[in-house]
Order: structure tokens, then C-alpha cells, then sequence
């Protein structure tokens, strides 16, 4: 059997979890993961996790927020004035918006706090400063 090897497109499955056990990802019950190791297309850990696996090869592997989607950083947050949002949008926390951005494009952001002058935006990951636990199993390697 050939070992997953920089290069070689992988299928697999995955379930990735909390530190406290919570499930925020799985592929179980969908098509597997497929993607070529060494294109940085998916967090470092979880590639490094997969290279020298076999097609069939299972694994846990805990992976630090540093090679999973980095530490929370505050300059992500901003407090925006309310009186800048669309009249008919009421936001609130938890609330995932998209906004653009100065140089052009969108992103994604979270708001985190809501009162009568301003709303606090996150634009960290949500799973940013979190270690992650991923069960693996590698389906095929080619």
C-alpha cells in the first residue's frame, strides 16, 4: 500500500471536535473529503496528520490552534455605529453577516455585541484559538 505522500490526492473522512468533545464537523454523512496534499487547501495539522497514512489506515489526532485556524486576534474586532447599518437590518448577537471590504470583496463576520450606538463585529474564524480533535480515516490515496 502507498503512504499519503506531498502530492497525492486523498479521500477522507473526518470528524472534528472541541476540547470538550462537541462534534462541529463531520463528513460522515456526506461525501468524503477529497484534496491534494501540499495545495494548503485545509488547515496544516490535518494535512500533516494525513501524509505517511494508508488507504484504509485510521487515526485521532489533536491539532493546536496554531496549525488549525490560528489564535483568536483581537484587531479582527471592530465596533461599527449602528446608524452604518441598512435601516432594516436589526442586528443581533450571534448573527453572521457578510460586509465589504475597503480593497474590494466580502467576508464574513459575527456580532459578538449589539447596543443602541454601536455593534461589535468578529472577523476571526469561529473555530480560531480552539485545539481541534479529528477522528481520520483515509478512504483512498492516489
Amino acid at each position: 500500500m502507498a503512504q499519503a505522500k506531498q502530492g497525492d490526492t486523498v479521500k477522507v473522512h473526518y470528524t472534528g471536535k472541541l476540547h470538550d468533545g462537541t462534534v462541529f464537523d463531520s463528513s460522515i454523512e456526506r461525501e468524503p473529503l477529497e484534496f491534494t496534499l501540499g495545495e494548503g487547501n485545509i488547515i496544516p495539522g490535518f494535512e500533516e496528520a494525513v501524509v505517511g497514512m494508508n488507504s484504509g489506515e485510521k487515526k485521532t489526532v489533536r491539532i493546536d490552534s496554531e496549525k488549525a485556524y490560528g489564535p483568536r486576534r483581537p484587531e479582527m474586532e471592530v465596533e461599527v455605529d449602528r446608524q452604518q447599518f441598512p435601516e432594516d437590518l436589526d442586528p443581533q448577537v450571534g448573527q453572521r453577516l457578510q460586509v465589504n471590504q475597503d480593497a474590494g470583496g466580502t467576508m464574513i463576520v459575527a456580532v459578538t455585541d449589539v447596543s443602541d450606538e454601536k455593534v461589535t463585529l468578529d472577523a476571526n474564524h469561529p473555530l480560531a484559538g480552539e485545539d481541534l480533535t479529528f477522528e481520520i480515516k483515509v478512504l483512498e490515496v492516489g
